[in-house]
């Protein structure tokens, strides 16, 4: 058995470590700069495990989230937003960096496991995690286990069309997988940014405190985001049925969210009944780097 577990969540503007005792407790965790080369950050990553190891005198598995999957045809990773790192062999090389076996998974579905093992949805067996940011991701975490899919795609609800489309949101705007319409561009806190205030905006953060000041365009531009959002989602009840979907991400700190989505789901759920729990996520920015970690068992 090793002394801990040790996670890392590498993003594209930075890369997280954390260290977790047996009991989930944390031991360290930090921060850098994410390297933009690909053989720097192989080294970075390695450099962070070994102080980390130094520091607390012992030895760590080590599990590590990534913006994208390692494919199972060719062992590479695939569909990262970070572009640089697709055609990589990154567990390979990180594994060969460590001299140990590394277990990489996608960032969301860290998230979804973290919330899943500890989290918000700790008592629940299905569930759906979603991280509303920059872009959108999800993950799927059956009875505490990560549920990946035949090609590594499980949960990436994002790169599906918008369900139920108003007659103006078709065919959508293009999203940086070559799709037009992916829920990416229409649900993400950047899209919710433009939607208010227009192709140059990227921070969404501030619109709950001006729609409550009376801003119109803000209201407008949240109804109509959590609107998007209930229709994707109830399409995923509609397949999965979870126990509970956690949110994730900036906008998860939006309350309307849990407030309206709730009302809005039901109208497109094909049940007579629709209670599924919307959960603010338990760890924040933590999550990923905690699922990481969780990404070897107990």
């Amino acid at each position: 058995m090793m002394d801990f577990r040790i996670g890392i969540d590498l993003g594209g503007t930075k890369t997280e470590i954390i260290a977790l005792d047996h009991s989930g407790a944390t031991l360290l965790r930090r921060r850098i700069a994410s390297p933009r080369a690909y053989h720097e950050m192989v080294t970075a990553i390695a450099d962070l495990v070994r102080q980390a190891e130094h520091e607390l005198r012992g030895v760590g598995s080590v599990g590590v989230g990534i913006p994208g999957a390692i494919s199972p045809a060719t062992g590479l990773v695939k569909n990262a937003n970070s572009i640089w790192l697709n055609g990589q062999p990154l567990d390979a090389d990180l594994t060969a960096a460590l001299g140990r076996e590394v277990r990489l998974a996608n960032d969301a579905n860290c998230f979804a496991l973290s919330e899943a093992t500890d989290g918000a949805a700790k008592e629940c067996g299905v569930v759906f995690g979603v991280i509303l940011g920059t872009g959108l991701g999800a993950g799927l975490v059956v009875a505490g286990k990560i549920i990946e899919g035949r090609h590594r795609i499980a949960g990436e609800f994002g790169h599906n069309p918008l369900p139920w489309p108003h007659p103006d949101e078709y065919p959508g705007q293009l999203c940086w997988c070559g799709q037009r319409g992916c829920q990416e561009t229409t649900l993400s806190g950047t899209s919710l940014a433009m939607l208010c205030d227009g192709p140059a905006a990227r921070d969404a953060s501030a619109l709950p405190a001006r729609a409550e000041a009376g801003d119109v365009s803000a209201r407008q531009a949240l109804d109509r985001h959590v609107d998007r959002l209930a229709r994707a989602l109830a399409q995923v009840v509609n397949v999965l049925d979870p126990d509970a979907i956690v949110l994730g991400g900036g906008l998860s700190n939006m309350d309307h969210l849990y407030k309206l989505l709730p009302k809005l789901i039901p109208r497109h759920v094909y049940s007579d009944v629709c209670n599924t729990p919307i959960l603010k996520n338990m760890h924040g920015d933590s999550s990923g780097v905690r699922g990481a970690a969780w990404l070897w068992p107990l």
